[in-house]
C-alpha cells in the first residue's frame, strides 16, 4: 500500500499519532480487517512494534480486536472516530478551562498579578517592547490589545489580511465599539472581502487604500507592526513587533492619519 507522506503528515497532526501509528491505521483501513503481521508487512512497520501500536490504536477506539483465532483487527469507520475525537477534544477543552477558572480564583492567581504589576512599575514604558513569531501569535496578541482598549485602535492591513483576521478579531472590535472605543480600519476592498466590509462598517468606519501594510494601534500608546509582506510569507513565519512607546505610536498614527485623509 503506498500513501503519501503529505497525507500522513496531515492525518498525524489532525489526530495526534506518530509515525507508526498512522501507518498501521491506513493500512488496516485500506484491509477493514487485518493481522498484525499482515498490517506489518503493508506498512513497512516493524513487526515487534506493530503489536504495541496496535494495543494504542485499540485504546483510542481507532480499531477493535476480532474475536477467535488467529487474533485480527477491524478498522473502525472513520466518520465514528471524527464524532469520538471531537468529543473527546471538547471534553478535555472544557476539563482544563474548569482547572484555570478554579486556578484564577486562587491566592495563586493573585500572587502572580502581584508579581507582574511590581515588575512592570519599575520597567521603563520606552524598553516594554517584543517580537511574535507565528500568525497565530500575532493575532492573539492583536486581540489582546483590542480587548484592553479605552479610547481608539487604528487598524491598517491589506484585503487578504482583513479576510483572515475577520472571525478572529470581529467578537473583540463589537465589544470594544460597544465600550465607545473609536474603531477606524484601512484596507483594500475587494469582491473577497466586500460582505465582511459591510458587516464592519456597522461597529468601525473603514476606508478603502491599496496600501500594502499592516499595522494596528492602540490608545495612542502601544502598537503592533507586521514586519512582512503577507504575500510572501508562510503563517508559521510571520513575525510582528509590539512596541508600548507613545513616541513611537504617535508617528505611526501620523502616518494613519495621512492614509485616512
Amino acid at each position: 500500500m503506498i500513501v503519501q507522506d503529505t497525507f500522513l503528515k496531515k492525518l498525524r497532526s489532525a489526530f495526534n499519532l506518530n509515525i507508526y501509528e498512522v501507518k498501521i491505521w491506513t493500512a488496516l483501513l485500506s484491509k477493514g480487517v487485518a493481522s498484525a503481521g499482515e498490517l506489518s508487512d503493508i506498512s513497512n512497520v516493524p513487526r515487534s512494534r506493530s503489536y504495541d501500536v496496535l494495543e494504542s490504536l485499540e485504546k483510542r477506539g481507532f480499531v477493535l480486536m476480532k474475536l477467535g483465532k488467529p487474533i485480527k483487527y477491524i478498522a473502525v469507520k472513520p466518520e465514528e472516530i471524527f464524532l469520538r475525537e471531537k468529543k473527546r477534544l471538547m471534553d478535555d477543552a472544557e476539563l482544563q478551562v474548569s482547572q484555570l477558572e478554579v486556578v484564577e480564583k486562587t491566592d495563586l492567581f493573585r500572587e502572580l498579578q502581584l508579581l507582574f504589576n511590581n515588575g512592570i512599575e519599575h520597567v521603563d514604558i520606552a524598553n516594554i517592547s517584543g517580537s511574535l513569531k507565528g500568525r497565530s501569535n500575532v493575532y492573539n496578541h492583536l486581540i489582546t490589545l483590542i480587548n484592553d482598549s479605552k479610547k481608539s485602535v487604528n487598524l491598517v492591513t491589506t484585503g487578504a489580511g482583513l479576510v483572515r483576521k475577520y472571525d478572529k478579531l470581529k467578537e473583540s472590535i463589537k465589544k470594544a465599539a460597544k465600550r465607545g472605543v473609536a474603531i477606524r480600519v484601512v484596507t483594500q476592498v475587494t469582491p473577497e472581502n466586500r460582505v465582511m466590509v459591510d458587516e464592519l462598517s456597522k461597529i468601525a468606519k473603514i476606508k478603502n487604500s491599496p496600501i500594502n501594510s499592516r499595522f494596528c494601534t492602540v490608545d495612542n500608546e502601544q502598537a503592533l507592526f507586521m514586519t512582512n509582506d503577507d504575500k510572501s510569507v508562510h503563517e508559521a513565519y510571520d513575525n510582528a513587533l509590539w512596541i508600548k512607546s507613545p513616541y513611537f505610536v504617535n508617528s505611526l498614527n501620523l502616518m494613519f492619519s495621512n492614509l485616512w485623509k
